[in-house]
């Protein structure tokens, strides 16, 4: 899993490649990206929509379940993304885009998915296989931005992608995530993202699940100022919590500000607390640098308890009794 994760900065140029070879013909669609997807195959239209941010042209959105919204038509481009190619929701999807009529592009490394979608005529992007789906995030992240310039959503952003390469070589070598996991070790993490950070903050969760084995929960300001912070100021009474604050220079003013006042309110509570900074001068370098860093702190979290970070024993045995 290590492997994998510092591998990241030379799956760009991979993964362009991948997309390129696909041949998704281009098209201003008034529907914008729909992404189809679970887990780790979904988290990368979140992150396209938070590297895009204030540059979107039209509508990118991610769809996790059976079902598509009753509005939509076929004015979208739908990715349809599953690493396996036998994820039942992400199936579901594809067939229900396919009969609104709807232009379909396959994300995948073959399976069920990939049948259909050759066998109905739909452009395959293939992702390289004997990975975890997780650790396939670089390939999903950067297919959801390419498809998102495809259908005329956003800008191309492939200039930002090949520049984040030398600072996440940098990153491979960090110390910040031994650090951060430290902090984290025998709590349960709640990590909180605003604006950019909001979609990275869901992405640590999610490796802290799976790759740590541990409960963790993302938040997202300043929502969370409005509620979950009387839960926090009682935390103490329920069990041992911790708080990731994940920034990135752009926030709004008034949400640094708020990140500041929260994390101090925490501290003083006794919680650990653990600010990490985006690295990188552009958007999608610093979405990709908190993904990185998130990815490593799961990581060295795992490391210090014993645990196995590429187990999936809970999710395979909750899929066979499905």
């Amino acid at each position: 899993m290590l492997d994998d994760i510092r591998a990241q900065p030379h799956q760009i140029g991979d993964a362009l490649w991948r997309v390129d070879a696909a041949d998704i013909p281009a098209a201003d669609l008034a529907g914008g990206l729909v992404v189809c997807g679970m887990g780790g195959s979904a988290i990368g239209g979140d992150l396209a929509v938070a590297a895009i941010g204030t540059r979107a042209t039209g509508s990118v959105r991610t769809v996790r379940g059976y079902a598509l919204d009753p509005w939509v038509g076929d004015d979208s481009l739908f990715l349809c993304a599953s690493y396996s190619g036998g994820t039942e929701e992400t199936l579901s999807c594809f067939e229900a885009a396919g009969e609104r009529g709807a232009r379909r592009v396959v994300l995948t490394t073959g399976g069920a998915l990939a049948e259909r979608a050759r066998e109905q005529g739909v452009p395959v992007i293939g992702v390289p296989s004997g990975l975890q789906p997780r650790a396939a995030v670089i390939y999903m992240t950067v297919a959801a931005l390419q498809c998102a310039a495809a259908c005329g959503a956003a800008p191309s952003l492939q200039d930002e992608l090949e520049g984040a390469v030398p600072m996440l070589e940098e990153l491979t070598g960090d110390d910040e995530p031994a650090r951060v996991a430290e902090a984290l070790d025998g709590t349960i993490p709640v990590v909180h993202g605003a604006e950019l950070t909001a979609a990275p903050a869901r992405r640590w969760k999610g490796q802290l699940n799976e790759n740590a084995n541990v409960a963790a929960f993302y938040s997202e300001l300043p929502e969370a100022n409005h509620n979950e912070i009387e839960g926090w100021a009682h935390a103490h009474e329920t069990g041992p919590f911790s708080a990731v604050f994940l920034e990135a220079p752009g926030l709004h003013e008034r949400v640094r500000h708020r990140i500041d006042l929260y994390a101090d309110f925490l501290g003083d509570l006794g919680m650990p607390v653990a600010r990490v900074a985006a690295r990188g001068d552009t958007s999608v370098a610093q979405v990709l640098s908190l993904v990185m860093l998130g990815d490593l702190a799961s990581v060295a979290l795992a490391e210090r308890r014993g645990v196995d970070p590429a187990a999936m024993d809970a999710i395979e045995g909750f899929k066979a009794r499905l």
